[in-house]
């Protein structure tokens, strides 16, 4: 029987390492060596085409071998493939794209930029860039990861994409102009996972920044969209962000909605958060009662739950993988299963495919090379170690390889049925459908670490541990450091504990007689400001007044560090000079 990662609540600092499953039916699993070689030429044919044609254009055309700009004017392909190239191993080239994009990006550009697609490729990019930065041999600067220029890059975009949460609901505009804000005529419909995958980017920001905001509006368009769902218990795929009225009432997992509900699954593990994990379980709930039929997922109309489109989309090729990381992997290899079939029928995943007829849709016939299957495969695979899951993937390379592959790099495929291209290479080929076919068949890259090894680093916060594994994949396959959030701020209980020995030790302090002449002769001492101290005893006095009651330690918690130790670190705050 095949090992099996269940994960309570999701709740998991560090994923479990990969059990190895039998070979295929046939005798012989896919040799995981030979295709990660394979794997990784595919990369540098369409990365090295991409810089020798496109570059400093956000992506390739691989059919006229040039470059346009498509979501901004950000170099953008180069940002999405640069911690695909830690995990390829490069570090060298790494080091000069963190370069390269220092002294190129520019964010203050008159330029109407998808606020979702900003956040994932280039906020997500760079912060997954920043904390891997010291793994590829870049010379950090005092204070890493809590600063950085790949840090203050992240913080730059990311500022650029708030004015465009100021509405009456908190739910942001779909588009907003880096320079100018949101422009007046801006349409006030966005798309559900448009407004709720922010969890990730923002709240890794907030933590490394200190600067609340990026969380805090994140966590109330989530809240916005919660509020808003139906009776029974689904949300639309778009909304107008000014009444909060949905204006497209179709219900599923797929376009327009399927990050949203990926994200409160990582955004749990990520902030160790039971309260989006259990929204996540009560919309799973819904879903399953409404739009799954055979283990397949129909869209339904929110409201009524009556069928309104018998289609498998292929985005929705991500749900076997968000299955597993809250530990149902039998319903996910069902569902796997069934979205593996398409591919086998057509080399690729067609972009709608209508289940009681068994083909295709016109006009969605196309295959723009996404990753959605494999990343499920390579998620259930470090679940089960089934080799049915390397056979997708050694299926994808050839596929891909066969049909997509020019000579700048792989086109986008037009149409599944004539294998016609189209003169387009998305960034997320790089970011991401490269990158999770090479961890399919990489079982001990780093990003798979199971928490054995581990790097220690100080910070003006104290020592935090960094590099232990349990990545937090954004939806651009743009990996986080969990630990990394907890090296820059100190936990609330954690500060309290603080406060309650500071405040004993003032009080000891108060009762000295020279404590008191000192204070009398040059008014009340004021404990020094600068990182690691704390405010005067008045303060402790006034905060503590208001501080509500301490929250219970969450079972499963990846704290920075001991308690303990960070007394040690700070020792010298209670030392007695006198």
């Amino acid at each position: 029987m095949p090992f099996r990662l269940l994960i309570p609540l999701g709740l998991l600092c560090v994923l479990l390492p990969l059990q190895h499953g039998a070979p295929g039916p046939d005798g012989t699993a896919p040799d995981p060596a030979h295709y990660r070689e394979r794997v990784k030429a595919m990369f540098y044919h369409a990365y090295d085409s991409y810089l020798e044609n496109a570059f400093p254009y956000d992506e390739l055309r691989p059919l006229t071998c040039d470059g346009h700009d498509t979501w901004g004017s950000f170099s953008l392909t180069l940002i999405d493939a640069l911690d695909t190239l830690l995990i390829l191993g490069n570090v060298s080239e790494f080091q000069r794209v963190v370069e390269v994009l220092q002294d190129n990006v520019d964010f203050d550009i008159d330029v109407n930029a998808s606020v979702f697609e900003t956040n994932i490729r280039v906020v997500g990019g760079l912060l997954s860039a920043h904390l891997l930065s010291k793994k590829a041999g870049v010379e950090v600067e005092a204070g890493w990861p809590c600063s950085g220029p790949l840090l203050r890059m992240a913080e730059e975009a990311a500022r650029k994409l708030l004015p465009a949460f100021q509405t009456p609901t908190g739910m942001p505009y779909g588009t907003v102009n880096l320079l100018h804000g949101v422009n007046p005529g801006e349409t006030p419909v966005t798309c559900t996972a448009g407004i709720g995958t922010f969890i990730v980017e923002f709240a890794t920001l907030s933590s490394l920044t200190g600067d609340p905001v990026f969380e805090d509006v994140a966590r109330v368009a989530l809240m916005r969209l919660w509020e808003s769902r139906s009776d029974i218990g689904l949300v639309g795929n778009h909304i107008d962000v000014l009444t909060g009225k949905w204006v497209a009432q179709d219900s599923g997992i797929g376009a327009g909605v399927d990050s949203y509900f990926e994200y409160l699954v990582k955004g749990a593990i990520l902030l160790q958060d039971k309260k989006l994990m259990a929204m996540f379980l009560e919309y799973n709930t819904a879903i399953r009662n409404y739009t799954r039929f055979d283990d397949w997922y129909l869209w339904v109309q929110m409201y009524k739950g009556t069928v309104s489109m018998p289609v498998f989309q292929s985005l929705e090729a991500y749900w076997p993988g968000l299955q597993s990381l809250v530990g149902d992997i039998d319903n996910a290899m069902r569902t796997f299963l069934n979205y593996y079939t398409i591919w086998k029928q057509f080399g690729g995943l067609p972009e709608f495919y209508n289940i009681p007829q068994g083909y295709t849709v016109e006009k969605r016939e196309g295959y723009p090379l996404r990753p959605e299957l494999i990343e499920s495969a390579m998620y259930l695979y470090r679940a089960t170690g089934d080799p049915t899951l390397l056979e997708l993937g050694r299926d994808a390379v050839e596929s891909i390889e066969k049909i997509s592959k020019v000579e700048c790099g792989f086109a986008t495929i037009k149409d599944l049925r004539d294998h016609k291209l189209d003169n387009r290479m998305e960034s997320f080929f790089l970011a991401e459908t490269v990158k999770y076919l090479y961890l399919l068949f990489d079982p001990a890259n780093f990003i798979h670490n199971n928490g054995s090894t581990f790097d220690a680093v100080i910070t003006p916060y104290g020592e935090c541990i960094l590099g232990a594994g349990g990545y937090i994949f954004n939806t651009e396959a743009h990996p986080i450091d969990p630990a990394a959030l907890h090296c820059c701020r100190r936990l609330k209980e954690e500060q309290w504990e603080v406060e309650d020995l500071m405040r004993e030790f003032y009080s000891l302090k108060r009762n000295r007689s020279r404590f008191q002449k000192k204070t009398m002769s040059s008014g009340p001492w004021q404990p020094p400001t600068q990182p690691g101290t704390v405010s005067s005893p008045e303060s402790h006095d006034q905060s503590r007044e208001k501080k509500p009651a301490k929250p219970k330690i969450p079972l499963l918690s990846c704290p920075s560090q001991p308690f303990t130790s960070k007394l040690a670190l700070l020792g010298q705050v209670f030392l007695d000079s006198s």
